[in-house]
């Protein structure tokens, strides 16, 4: 099962209330153009090479919508660029010792209707991992487009709560606080909460 290239990016409204009262999503449109126009790229030509729809791009640029993480990878692969550039320019290289830090609650924050992520280590650009905790607000799979599918690999830790992860391949598998599973991202995949309270994640994705 694949879900449509537009209708995996809707517009991000916010529908849970605890969404919407906690953090604002990042505005991301002003960056993406810039690096587009950057690029000499038209919105045609950033749509082919991304694989977003063109009046996709375009409300995205134009803060109409917000996008998902998924959304994300594929402008970071299609424009050539490394996830971390759309929150922050790049470093000056020089030394290969290098390390970003981030603290607790200081992440770059980017709610979702069925996640609420929060990008942790988005100063540093030019690296293979991309991690990220996150609060997992979906309750059934029913509330997700179809499978997620995007590229790389992934690796996710329970940090509290309880969840199901579903995949295309094997059967839908329970894990609680402690418990990780490391996949292939391409692999359709989505996770929803089973325990009382919403559970909180670590997820990496490697390239």
């Amino acid at each position: 099962m694949t879900e449509p290239i537009l209708d995996d990016y809707p517009s991000l409204s916010l529908q849970k209330s605890s969404v919407e009262n906690s953090v604002e999503p990042i505005k991301l449109g002003n960056k993406i153009k810039l690096i587009r126009n950057q690029l000499g790229l038209t919105l045609e030509e950033a749509s082919q090479r991304t694989g977003l729809a063109r009046s996709t791009l375009s409300k995205i640029e134009n803060e109409q919508i917000s996008p998902t993480f998924q959304a994300m990878q594929k402008l970071a692969s299609g424009l050539n660029i490394d996830m971390p550039q759309l929150f922050a320019p790049p470093e000056n290289k020089g030394a290969s010792g290098r390390r970003d830090i981030t603290l607790k609650g200081e992440g770059k924050p980017h709610p979702t209707v069925t996640y609420e992520h929060e990008l942790l280590a988005t100063q540093m650009t030019q690296k293979k991992m991309m991690p990220f905790k996150s609060v997992i607000h979906a309750r059934s799979f029913d509330e997700f487009q179809g499978w997620v599918h995007h590229d790389g690999e992934e690796f996710l830790l329970i940090l509290c709560g309880e969840v199901i992860f579903y995949s295309e391949f094997y059967e839908p598998l329970t894990l609680v606080e402690g418990d990780s599973v490391y996949y292939d991202a391409n692999m359709g995949h989505a996770l929803i909460s089973s325990s009382k309270e919403d559970a909180h994640i670590l997820w990496v994705t490697a390239k």
